[in-house]
């Protein structure tokens, strides 16, 4: 019924930039906070940046100064656009959302994931 999916990701040289986009669709009725994840081989996903609804953002601490979340409300669509790509930020990137549905007469808020999208950073 909803579904996110990532695109944007990519092979990138040590230093260079690239945007992901993540769309939401299906009966959607509001999306509260999205958010960006990341996980490496053998290593457990680890939180990138959230953004409210209200465009209140946050940022872990390795990415501060490098990436920016933003968000197009009226699309349903968060990105991050990721600059001075370093060789450890290599990961499956995933973004998730916290999305009001309705199923029948109940409302119900559910965390949604996307499939996520390969960021490779080689020279």
């Amino acid at each position: 019924q909803v579904q996110l999916v990532e695109s944007g990701g990519g092979l990138v040289q040590p230093g260079g930039s690239l945007r992901l986009s993540c769309a939401a669709s299906g009966s959607i009725l509001s999306i509260y906070t999205m958010g960006w994840y990341r996980q490496a081989p053998g290593k457990q996903r680890e939180l990138v940046a959230t953004i409210t609804s209200g465009g209140s953002t946050n940022y872990a601490d390795y990415v501060k100064g490098r990436f920016t979340i933003s968000r197009a409300n009226a699309k349903n669509t968060v990105y991050l656009q990721m600059n001075s790509l370093k060789p450890e930020d290599p990961a499956v990137y995933y973004c998730n959302a916290e999305i009001l549905t309705r199923v029948d007469v109940l409302f119900q808020a559910k965390t949604y994931w996307g499939q996520g999208t390969q960021v490779t950073v080689s020279s």
